[in-house]
């Protein structure tokens, strides 16, 4: 019966996160992040919210890192306002490395593709 709590409790923040983020964070290296996932230990005190920016550049994907955790704590006062829980779990943000991944099996398949096409 725990784990329904855990899953519903995720879905939650992840819905909320991408409210908080679309709306209440005014920091313009967070505009382009998408939350995917969010993981929260069974106790519920820690979530890790994973997301995953358009940003090819190194540098933007540190300073959208550095931004993120500059808003840490607007994004955990306002999901213990919307959230009815105890306590509002400590957030740990995570870049999401399987879109890169994806996009990187795309482009070798088409890159056999093209392989194939030339002979």
């Amino acid at each position: 019966m725990a784990n329904f709590r855990v899953g519903r409790v995720s879905q939650e923040i992840l819905r909320e996160v991408n409210d908080i983020l679309s709306k209440k964070v005014r920091d313009p290296r967070v505009q382009e992040i998408t939350i995917t996932e969010v993981d929260v230990t069974g106790d519920l005190q820690i979530a890790t919210v994973y997301y995953t920016t358009l940003q090819t550049l190194a540098s933007e994907r540190q300073a959208t890192e550095r931004g993120l955790e500059k808003s840490k704590g607007l994004i955990r006062r306002e999901l213990g306002k919307r959230l009815s829980l105890y306590k509002t779990p400590e957030l740990i943000f995570k870049r999401d490395e399987s879109v890169d991944y994806g996009n990187h099996i795309e482009e070798l398949l088409k890159s056999i593709q093209q392989e194939d096409e030339q002979r």
